[in-house]
């Protein structure tokens, strides 16, 4: 029995020991994998965030090269502009011109989805691409990967021969430092006739007058008259841009290869989008009138092109020295709308000099409470004292619609509208367009159209005191918002400079 006792103490503790030798090697097993996705998110995390933690100065050459007068026309230029503030009118407008095409249509969009609106615009430009006409979309690479990727009806679209959809910085998991420098500029140009730039996406939050939620922007059309069109055109100027971009080494062709998507859904989609524009010429018979441009459109004396380099790292500010410096000149008044304000020291020293001058300063931007993007609404929330320090007059746009609009007047004469937003994202890391106009009738009708908004918004006194009209009250934020708002403070405003 003793022996039998021994025995069987002994194969127990053997098995305790195997036992605990595999739960050893278990853990280890965690504690390695543990270990091997901590790299992996360090390398991507720290590659991602920390090659853009420089923000590069201006240089010299920019400084150098830039002259107020080089804005500035004398008299008509023979382009003429139409400044477009509504969302359905945005739509129609971008429909009219893709119709109109007979050489070329030329699209540049951050984003573009294939919802209603969306649908809308890929059932005409693949009309218009089987009718001949030459269609080239630019797309960024990252709304690709979560719209465009295997999506039947672009791929419907790129099938046409006379189609070609291209992809600025594709999301390369592998090389994660090229992942934060994207495609923002939004543009449609239509032959050598009339294009269409300003801040507006190419989708239902952007265009059209579908129910649900959507963001307030600007566009604004140019006209080029028959009897005056030149190669120093603001239209050549885009073009050149587009070509710049389109051309480079960050851009890839989509639809190549897709084989993942079934041949059969894309013959759908072709199919759905040729009874879509059929629909359309029917419910819609005026979006495909030929316009009186003419008569639709204001004179202007010169029009300027301003960008940010287009290479997919750290940016030099091009496009904020320059608008900054325009706004130095001013004598009487600077308004501008932008929906969200993330400003380094140098940004605020900018805006701090522009406030010194003898003009007027104002800006109009989102709300906390109607601010649809959390990390805007989270820095404006933390430095609102430091914007208000240097001089300039804010208005918070409170109208429960969130605001997108990035335009500008300086005095009675330059208008600006594009795709700039006044943070250190559009600063410093993506492509940005900044059109500015000069001349008198286009600017007063956007200072117009801007003060239809203003009316909506928040005098601002000081952090926490506004000047409203009797019997207005600010709106709330919701619960949800200011949740949002609470929680990415600590974790992300280290990282302003990526908002």
């Amino acid at each position: 029995m003793r022996q039998l006792f021994r025995r069987k103490e002994g194969e127990r503790r053997k098995d305790c020991g195997r036992k605990n030798a595999a739960d050893g090697k278990k853990r280890k097993r965690h504690v390695k994998k543990r270990v091997i996705v901590a790299i992996i998110l360090c390398y991507l995390l720290g590659g991602a965030i920390l090659p853009f933690a420089y923000q590069p100065p201006v240089s010299e050459k920019t400084t150098a090269e830039f002259s107020s007068a080089d804005f500035y026309g004398d008299g008509y230029s023979g382009e003429r502009a139409k400044v477009i503030s509504q969302n359905g009118e945005a739509l129609e407008e971008r429909i009219r011109l893709i119709a109109q095409a007979e050489d070329e249509i030329i699209l540049s969009t951050l984003e573009f989805d294939a919802d209603i609106s969306g649908k809308q615009v890929l059932a005409a430009l693949l009309d218009a691409a089987e009718r001949g006409v030459k269609v080239s979309v630019l797309l960024d690479g990252f709304s690709y990967w979560t719209q465009v990727w295997r999506n039947p009806y672009f791929l419907a679209l790129a099938q046409s021969e006379q189609a070609e959809i291209r992809v600025y910085n594709t999301v390369n998991l592998l090389c994660p430092w090229t992942a934060m420098g994207r495609l923002h500029d939004k543009y449609l140009i239509a032959d050598d006739f009339a294009y269409i730039l300003g801040g507006r996406n190419t989708y239902d939050y952007f265009l059209g007058d579908q129910p649900g939620y959507k963001n307030y922007d600007w566009d604004v059309l140019i006209y080029e008259d028959a009897g005056s069109v030149g190669q120093n055109t603001s239209l050549h100027q885009v073009r050149d841009y587009f070509e710049k971009v389109w051309d480079s080494r960050d851009c890839r062709t989509f639809g190549e290869s897709w084989t993942l998507t079934t041949g059969s859904k894309i013959s759908a989609a072709c199919e759905e989008l040729h009874q879509l524009y059929q629909t359309m010429q029917k419910e819609h018979a005026d979006w495909f009138e030929t316009p009186d441009y003419m008569a639709e459109t204001l004179p202007v004396q010169n029009i300027r092109l301003v960008s940010n380099p287009t290479h997919i790292f750290s940016k030099e500010p091009v496009v904020y020295y320059t608008i900054t410096e325009l706004m130095k000149q001013a004598k009487e008044q600077v308004v501008f709308h932008t929906p969200y304000i993330v400003c380094n020291d140098w940004m605020l020293e900018r805006l701090r000099e522009v406030c010194s001058g003898t003009a007027e300063v104002q800006m109009m931007t989102n709300s906390i409470a109607n601010n649809g993007n959390p990390f805007g609404a989270m820095d404006y929330k933390k430095n609102k004292g430091r914007i208000l320090g240097t001089g300039v007059q804010i208005m918070e746009y409170d109208g429960g619609i969130s605001y997108h609009g990035k335009c500008f007047v300086i005095d009675d004469r330059l208008s600006a509208i594009g795709s700039f937003n006044w943070d250190m994202r559009s600063a410093y890391l993506d492509t940005e367009l900044m059109l500015v106009i000069d001349s008198e009738p286009v600017n007063e009708a956007l200072r117009e159209a801007m003060g239809q908004y203003e009316k909506d918004a928040l005098r601002v006194i000081d952090e926490k005191n506004y000047d409203l009209p009797e019997g207005r009250e600010p709106q709330k934020i919701s619960r949800q918002r200011d949740l949002r708002i609470r929680v990415l403070g600590p974790l992300v405003g280290w990282a302003r400079f990526l908002m």
